[in-house]
């Protein structure tokens, strides 16, 4: 399946090269008017917040992203100018709860066109069980100050990620309302190949010889919530968080009994866990990546392309039928 407007990965470097700096110094009053260019000056906090503001705007916008590729963002520390260059911001997009230098930076800026994609869809708590803490608290609610036991990776579920999309496209459509129509032109072709993506999961993984799947970053709750897998992170949501031997004994365990193949690693962050748990056990490695980044090292040049390599590492690990 190729169900995508492939964006030049030269754009995306350029924008990521140009930085901060390539914001106008329009205020936010300006936002309708734009930078010098006449299109909306745009930040994005990391990768799958900078595909939508690309894909959703167009011609129309001009992306920065915060966090540069190769960078692991859960650590992402900001300058000071790039703090300071959040307010000449037309609008900002970012998801809270990922990265807590820019949920910071962002409630400093005071920009009115800021939008919180984690409050376009609704969060959930994955990662219960043992080795899994992510911190949650009993009664937390989204929407409320502390936020740390809900997942954040709502991206990598094709549903969710095109109900983000539909209110980011809103969004624009609010802050440069002369280019509404395009901007919901744009928003439903994007949605029209998430939901492509979402039928080449259920169909794919529809039959499997397992349900389980090995991870060192526990990032895919929502997918496996999705189509009826199981996610057993070696770690928990931080990447480079180093399992206790309990959980090492643990996942031993699980691996056996869910007959699974394969230990899944990322790209951004070190495999060495993933490679020595599945030298233990007699298993395969592979790479399921979480797509908080694009480097020449990711199976694809974007999105849409990357989250159907991973579906092919997921049905062969899971010896789909």
């Amino acid at each position: 399946m190729n169900v995508r407007r492939l964006i030049p990965t030269a754009a995306v470097a350029g924008a990521v090269a140009l930085g901060l700096t390539a914001l106008s110094a329009c205020s936010s009053s300006d936002a309708a008017e734009g930078g010098s260019d006449g299109k909306l000056d745009v930040v994005a906090s990391f990768y799958p917040m900078q595909f939508l503001a690309e894909e959703i705007g167009g011609s129309h916008v001009s992306v920065t992203t915060l966090t540069k590729p190769g960078t692991e963002p859960h650590d992402l520390e900001l300058s000071p100018r790039q703090v300071g260059g959040l307010s000449d911001a037309d609008y900002i997009l970012f998801l809270k709860g990922v990265q807590p230098a820019v949920d910071d930076a962002v409630a400093q800026a005071g920009v009115e066109n800021t939008v919180d994609a984690a409050k376009l869809t609704t969060l959930e708590k994955h990662g219960s069980e043992v080795g899994h803490d992510h911190g949650h608290e009993e009664g937390e609610e989204h929407g409320g100050e502390e936020e740390a036991g809900l997942d954040p990776h709502i991206w990598l579920d094709p549903v969710k990620y095109a109900e983000v999309a539909e209110g980011v496209g809103k969004s624009l459509e609010k802050a440069d309302p002369d280019h509404a129509a395009d901007y919901r032109e744009n928003t439903d072709a994007l949605v029209t190949e998430l939901n492509a993506l979402n039928t080449a999961y259920e169909t794919g993984l529809k039959d499997t010889a397992t349900k389980t799947f090995i991870t060192t970053h526990s990032a895919f709750g929502y997918l496996a919530e999705r189509y009826g897998l199981t996610q057993e992170g070696i770690a928990g949501l931080d990447p480079e968080a180093e399992p206790s031997p309990a959980r090492i004994d643990e996942i031993h365990h699980v691996a056996e009994e869910a007959e699974a193949t394969t230990v899944f690693f990322e790209t951004l962050a070190s495999d060495r866990t993933a490679r020595t748990l599945a030298n233990d056990l007699g298993l395969k490695t592979g790479v399921l990546d979480p797509l908080e980044g694009i480097t020449g090292k990711s199976a694809g040049a974007d999105y849409i392309e990357v989250m159907e390599s991973n579906l092919t590492a997921l049905k062969k690990a899971l010896g789909a039928k």
